[in-house]
């Protein structure tokens, strides 16, 4: 690969791992937190995953201060950003400067590789704020997208009962192939009393109060999905059920290998591109 500037900007330690992996295949690496905000000689940015929390700032953890994105923006000029979950708002302001941006989440690959660390972490998550083993217990998995098919995979092998909801025949049809234990979303009432622990992966809300009413008050509440997430948080509280809203779990519990994620992913970005 032609020798490149790249800028690492915000991001948490998958993007100093990612740092480390660039700089080791030769490329001149300017991580943001440490060389500043200067784009000058800078060919292309990696930014984080996701780009902001809030729509507003950077998502930054190693700044001192908040960056406001639309002052990012007009600094980097005519520059390529490559960065996970860009707001369409953010990407069109960014077309009135110029700027090249190309959302690296949006990639299937991306998607698929970054599910396994993302259920490896919602395991251990799981192991260390159960009283119970993993083993033996009712594991609900709410969705069959990448995460849930990783997840449930997983869940099986430590030698869960696994429940899937789902809804679409076909992904019943892959679960009940699978031998985990298939539910319909319109069944989800009557399976939740038995559930000791719950993984949501779907974005949207499913685990409103009128369902929290019939889960069972011991069980672990663990929510996958990007904010707002898929679970009533104040619901679940006021009736005493556990909930974890755990985000960026790559990130945390595999750093190392969800940066190497991130740079096949890029490379191959560069390289159709041919930037």
């Amino acid at each position: 690969m032609k020798k490149r500037n790249i800028m690492v900007l915000g991001g948490d330690k998958r993007n100093l791992e990612l740092a480390n992996l660039l700089a080791d295949d030769g490329l001149d690496v300017k991580i943001s937190h440490i060389h500043g905000l200067n784009f000058e000689g800078v060919d292309i940015i990696i930014g984080p995953l996701p780009l902001s929390y809030d729509k507003r700032t950077l998502n930054a953890p190693f700044h001192t201060e908040e960056i406001e994105i639309d002052e990012l923006l007009e600094k980097m000029k005519e520059k390529t950003l490559i960065a996970g979950v860009i707001d369409q708002e953010h990407i069109l302001k960014g077309q009135a400067y110029g700027i090249t941006m190309v959302d690296y989440f949006k990639r299937e690959e991306m998607q698929v590789l970054n599910a396994i660390p993302t259920a490896e972490g919602a395991i251990k998550i799981a192991i260390e704020n159960m009283p119970i083993t993993l083993h033996g217990s009712n594991a609900l998995v709410l969705g069959f997208g990448r995460i849930g098919k990783a997840l449930s995979k997983m869940l099986y092998g430590i030698g869960a009962n696994v429940y899937v909801a789902a809804r679409k025949h076909e992904d019943i049809a892959w679960i009940k192939n699978l031998r985990y234990i298939p539910v319909y979303f319109e069944e989800l009432d009557f399976v939740l009393k038995e559930i000791d622990v719950l993984f949501n992966t779907v974005p949207q809300l499913i685990l409103d109060k009128n369902r929290l009413i019939h889960l069972n008050r011991e069980a672990l509440v663990i929510d996958l999905a990007s904010k707002p997430g898929g679970v009533d948080f104040d619901a679940a509280d006021k009736l005493g059920i556990n909930t974890i809203h755990a985000l960026g779990i790559p990130g945390k519990t595999a750093p190392v290998t969800a940066a190497m994620i991130i740079k096949e992913t890029i490379y191959n970005i560069i390289k159709e591109r041919g930037l």
